[in-house]
């Protein structure tokens, strides 16, 4: 069968050629229309409770998330030239368009009971410009009269101002969310130049529209330098332009046939797709390398260049299929978790391993073929001097020190198991920003000024319509208990809510003092509630807090981005306290009967990121040992012996105990973005367990050679592809340690690191365990008398006695 494929290849080169080239034209047209995706990813399938909760309270309150904060110290601010240009910042962020509202200590209304209209009434607290310093002051005195604002848009205690601007729902999930960030970072710049006044910017919004943008630069950075390095390291090997040139340009159009698979399926780019040009890169240039070497090793041998690329063809394109199948395998599994992002990943990626190895199988010897035989020169790097002596190295180290092999594989398995159990789950919501990033330091400085920007939301339902105010507005006096329990929490900001509102209407109705901003009586509220029963303004602007039925209501706090352990602890905690709040009865000393009962629920943004991380972690993890188990189920296929499929699957899960031991000791936490190592690790490393096995199992078929004798000359020979391979391997991947996300470092040095591992294992250890198994396999159907291996089941189906393997 490999000997026909090999055969139409060449006989046909010019037309397969000019197909695959209609088709690289054919997805570089789509792949010119790819878009960004700019919605947060969704961590949690639809039919999670968590997800449910969260969606229903989207609905009855609109997004969470939507407001950038814009900080300054209130010194600052004290200036009449500083304050004045602070004002006119606020004014020209609120004229943008998909700005919704813009508050700040210049930017604030009082509210007054006008006793003539009967009704409350909102109204600018600064009303026209302060014109000198005198005014400011006294405005600034008043601002300090009205506590509803204090810890909203100042906070006395640290000393801090901040702006709150709010975006219109709609325009967050567009392209347009990133254009009105730059307009307001414009405006913020320009406001700094003029004052000489630092500011702090963060919120959700510029949170993901930062992200968003370093996403989009590190596509084209890693593009760029994936095919610099691996263009340097193709020169190194074979000393010659053309293998360079060609090589790239094949994988280049495995790039370009990505990128078009993303449009064609209907997806967009995300923060896990952005990685897959640089990964087809890196995963495709190892198969040009193979292909060639075998394509030089049959020039060397004295073929002519027809022979030689019909053998590369023959004998390096089933072991090639099978290795790649093992690599995508490792991303197919991410197609298994209900989680969109890791989906579309898994499926492009999955897909165009295949297709790479496709190009690459068929246009290395299809170009190469109207070119001229490689020269003496260009095949001087299959005779290297130092890579054959450490080879021969290998080769005498796993015939006469087995035993130390094994006694050092064992001791460094068992440290690693013991890593291992060190390894922690945690994360942080912005995770993968280095510290010294200004965008950290600024989430930090709101943390420690105000108690932080991630949005916390606590969904109380009473159960009943007009439930809200039902029972002498028993539940605005549990809001009021249930905001002290939570100012307890170090992480919370000031909590909001329909009782601050409260409490803000009964100091007008006082007149103003701010020794009455509390929550009044019954009697008083209900005087209070008649000024507004009528006001649809005052209606609407209940709706950010009581939905239209008045039977849900929220409390709204930030938190600080502390940890997905710590926001853990504190929701496991809070959630009981709450609960004994709003459905235990003090007076009573009893439950409420349970059709009493309010349903409390925590929700946010900041809830749905612990609970999809949690998610993530445990289905990735599943991932992996469905990766292993697929790989291991695949090779059933190649080897029929249940030994020999343990003997192939032991060097590459030796690799992974050892990175994971590895993270366990350096403190490297369990996270979305290092538990993907594995999975795609494991894909790969098994390529080289493969190319290995296909060339031993070649050697005692063909040759008949012992189980000594092949397992040297395998390591010899394919040893000097599997070499270039983890060189490429390693260098490829950890490229991606110069990333400004951690999450991308950790997947490049962590891959990398576990690679370069489970190549030496296959390399060392896969023939350490064949070597020791020459006396012991005694199964007729494996060896015979002769202690020749003579498995009759073809790797391939072929009638040819040629085997399939790699040089």
């Amino acid at each position: 069968m490999l000997k026909r494929i090999a055969y139409f290849i060449l006989k046909q080169r010019l037309p397969l050629i000019i197909t695959i080239g209609l088709i690289t034209i054919f997805m570089g047209y789509f792949a010119t229309k790819i878009e960004q995706d700019y919605h947060f990813a969704k961590l949690l399938p639809d039919d999670d409770t968590t997800s449910i909760e969260y969606e229903f309270f989207k609905k009855k309150f609109g997004l969470d998330g939507t407001i950038l904060v814009v900080g300054v110290e209130s010194e600052k601010l004290k200036s009449l030239s500083n304050y004045n240009a602070w004002a006119k910042l606020g004014n020209d962020i609120k004229a943008l368009n998909g700005i919704k509202t813009v508050v700040s200590i210049a930017r604030i209304n009082d509210l007054l009971l006008n006793d003539s209209l009967g009704k409350f009434e909102f109204i600018p607290l600064s009303g026209n410009q302060p014109k000198n310093q005198k005014e400011l002051d006294a405005y600034l005195r008043n601002v300090k009269e009205l506590p509803f604002y204090d810890g909203i848009v100042y906070n006395q205690k640290t000393n801090s101002s901040l702006m709150a601007i709010t975006f219109n729902e709609k325009i967050l999930n567009t392209k347009n969310r990133i254009d009105i960030v730059d307009d307001i970072k414009k405006q913020i710049n320009s406001f700094n130049e003029s004052t000489e006044v630092d500011t702090h910017s963060s919120g959700l919004p510029f949170i993901r529209t930062t992200v968003m943008r370093k996403i989009r630069n590190e596509m084209v950075f890693f593009l760029i330098a994936a095919l610099v390095v691996t263009a340097i390291l193709l020169f190194i090997f074979f000393r010659s332009a053309f293998p360079v040139v060609f090589s790239l340009i094949i994988i280049m159009v495995g790039v370009v046939t990505a990128m078009g698979t993303i449009v064609l399926f209907g997806y967009k780019l995300s923060v896990l797709s952005g990685l897959i040009p640089p990964l087809i890169i890196v995963i495709g240039v190892p198969n040009c390398i193979l292909v060639l070497n075998k394509y030089h090793t049959e020039i060397a041998l004295g073929k002519t260049q027809a022979k030689a690329l019909h053998l590369a063809i023959q004998r390096a394109s089933a072991s090639l299929f099978f290795a790649n199948i093992t690599t995508s395998i490792g991303f197919a599994v991410f197609c298994t978790i209900q989680n969109r992002v890791l989906y579309e990943f898994g499926m492009v990626a999955a897909i165009n391993v295949m297709a790479t190895f496709i190009y690459s199988v068929v246009l290395v010897p299809a170009i190469f073929s109207y070119l001229s035989p490689p020269n003496a020169k260009h095949l001087r790097h299959l005779d290297g001097e130092r890579l054959t002596l450490v080879l021969d190295k290998v080769a005498y180290i796993t015939k006469y020190h087995r035993k130390s092999i094994y006694v050092t594989v064992t001791i460094i398995s068992i440290l690693s198991i013991v890593g291992l159990l060190k390894i922690k789950a945690f994360g942080y919501v912005v995770d993968d920003i280095p510290k010294t990033d200004i965008l950290i330091q600024d989430l930090k400085y709101f943390e420690n000024k105000f108690g932080g920007v991630l949005p916390f939301e606590i969904l109380i339902d009473t159960k009943k319509d007009k439930g809200v105010f039902s029972d002498n507005a028993r539940c605005l006096y549990k809001i009021h208990r249930a905001q002290k329990l939570i100012s307890q929490y170090d992480e919370f900001s000031r909590p909001v809510s329909i009782a601050e509102g409260a409490k803000f209407l009964y100091q007008s109705y006082k007149g103003g003092e701010p020794k009455f901003y509390k929550l009044p009586s019954i009697t008083e509220l209900k005087t209070i509630a008649e000024y507004i029963k009528e006001e649809k303004e005052k209606k609407n602007q209940l709706s950010s807090f009581l939905d239209s039925s008045q039977r849900y209501t929220r409390i709204s706090v930030q938190i600080a981005d502390c940890g997905s352990t710590r926001v853990k602890e504190i929701s496991e905690n809070l959630k009981p306290r709450l609960d004994t709040v709003f459905n235990y009865n003090e007076d009573e000393k009893e439950w409420e009967a349970k059709e009493n009962q309010y349903h409390v629920s925590l929700t946010g943004f900041c809830i749905v990121f612990l609970k999809g991380n949690e998610f993530l972690v445990n289905n990735l993890i599943q991932s992996v040992g469905l990766a292993i188990i697929l790989i291991a189920a695949f090779m059933v296929t190649l080897f029929t012996s249940l030994r020999m499929i343990i003997i192939a699957t032991i060097p590459s899960l030796v690799a992974l105990i050892i990175t994971a031991g590895l993270m366990g000791y350096l403190n490297i936490y369990l996270k979305p973005s290092t538990i993907l190592v594995f999975s795609i690790a494991f894909g790969i490393s098994s390529d080289g367990t493969l190319y290995f096995l296909t060339k031993y199992r070649h050697e005692i078929k063909k040759n008949k050679l012992s189980i000594g004798e092949a397992v040297r000359l395998t390591i010899s020979e394919t040893g000097i592809s599997m070499v270039y391979t983890a060189i490429v391997l390693f260098f490829g991947f950890g490229m991606f340690a110069l990333s400004g996300f951690g999450g991308t470092q950790a997947l490049g040095l962590l891959i990398s690191f576990t690679l370069i591992v489970a190549y030496c294992a296959n390399l060392v250890l896969l023939p350490a365990f064949l070597l020791s198994l020459e006396k012991r396999l005694t199964d007729k159907k494996f060896i015979n008398s002769e202690g020749i291996i003579v498995d009759t089941e073809s790797m391939v189906e072929e009638k040819d006695d040629e085997q399939d393997t790699i040089s």
